[in-house]
């Protein structure tokens, strides 16, 4: 029953991880890059966010240090089909930092760190993940602020699970259920590692004198050497390679209104996700100063999925997301349209103006 379970979790759930790719859709824009070719008899899908924006280093790590500050630092909750049965849960931890490589520089050198648990089902299944990054940031034309970036990633995942909660079917006898009842059952080890690779390149440019645009785009790869693991030695999982593309714009309609589109493609093995949409941004400024607060609102569509409303509140340096998927796809009957809810809170700065490497790079306004 456990080697069940963990199957079921894990390759039975499509709509928790991801969906069929619908062929026309972004076509043009994806015919640029080749795909891969994958061993899709049993696979691993990864964890993915309705904010996918403001998780960089799981999404491209040639994302790493590319805002407009120096440095941040992030986290992230998410909540998905409780309506259904035990929630998916995932809490994310992240931290970026970057640094001129010289005073007279505008390359720059980015490090960043995430972890990740991602858990659910009756026996604590948890997925968590450490991925330490480094990106460097070559500046290709200073009048246009056009940066092409390459980054790294090397990610540590463990598997676990809690024997403890596992029950049986000889552990109920005439009709009652006795958790003492011996199970003879043969539990394997609760836990499994394997290590990971990632690395991707980004394109951004700010064109013209005010800067009030700005264009994104790149790709990435994971699990590299697509690891194989497994809590029995007769059933393997392949990690397989996960390509992702990014695309991003941002652009200043006035002094206090502006919008962001957004949007990512993913595949791993035989399972794809497209989700894209727009935040519609109002900011206030103090006299002479950076704005105050900027309030966003703005609507994302996960194909065949989720319809997600979302909502942005930044005030200073600390900016808090909150948004929700109604469910669309095939399970609405049983889900009622509820989804997940997802929370991000974000909070950057600047380097102290003694530290020498102060300098504030010309960078994406997102």
């Amino acid at each position: 029953m456990l080697s069940g379970y963990i199957k079921t979790h894990e390759t039975k759930l499509p709509n928790c991880r991801a969906h069929p790719c619908p062929g026309l859709l972004f076509c043009g824009f994806l015919s640029l890059f080749p795909f891969l070719a994958f061993n899709t008899s049993m696979a691993q899908a990864d964890i993915h966010f309705s904010q996918f924006y403001e998780t960089s280093i799981l999404r491209n790590p040639a994302l790493t240090g590319v805002f407009s500050d120096n440095y941040k630092f992030s986290a992230y909750y998410r909540s998905q089909w409780s309506s259904i049965t035990y929630p998916y849960q995932t809490m994310v931890l992240s931290t970026e930092y970057r640094f001129a490589l010289g005073r007279n520089s505008y390359d720059f050198l980015s490090f960043g760190i995430l972890g990740y648990v991602d858990e659910a089902g009756d026996l604590n299944q948890k997925i968590t993940g450490v991925y330490p990054a480094v990106n460097i940031n070559k500046i290709l034309d200073q009048r246009n602020n056009s940066y092409i970036s390459i980054g790294f990633t090397g990610g540590y995942i463990q598997y676990s699970f809690d024997p403890s909660k596992a029950t049986f079917n000889n552990q109920f006898q005439n009709g009652f259920f006795d958790p003492g009842n011996p199970t003879m059952e043969s539990l394997p080890v609760p836990r499994m590692t394997i290590k990971d690779i990632g690395a991707g390149i980004n394109y951004n440019v700010s064109p013209g004198a005010q800067k009030e645009v700005t264009y994104m785009i790149g790709i990435a790869a994971y699990h590299f050497t697509q690891p194989t693991f497994s809590y029995y030695n007769n059933y393997k999982i392949i990690q397989n390679v996960r390509m992702n593309i990014n695309a991003s714009m941002a652009k200043d309609l006035n002094d206090n209104v502006l919008l962001q589109l957004h949007g990512n493609y993913a595949s791993q093995g035989t399972y794809t996700e497209i989700v894209a949409g727009a935040l519609l941004g109002y900011r206030s400024f103090a006299a002479f100063s950076d704005p105050v607060y900027t309030v966003y609102a703005g609507l994302f569509y996960r194909y065949q999925d989720a319809v997600i409303p979302t909502v942005k509140l930044k005030y200073k340096n600390l900016a808090v997301g909150l948004s929700y998927d109604v469910n669309v796809s095939s399970l609405t009957p049983a889900s009622n349209s509820r989804g997940g809810f997802e929370l991000t809170a974000v909070i950057s700065g600047t380097y102290p103006k003694n530290r020498g490497y102060d300098k504030k790079a010309p960078c994406p306004r997102f």
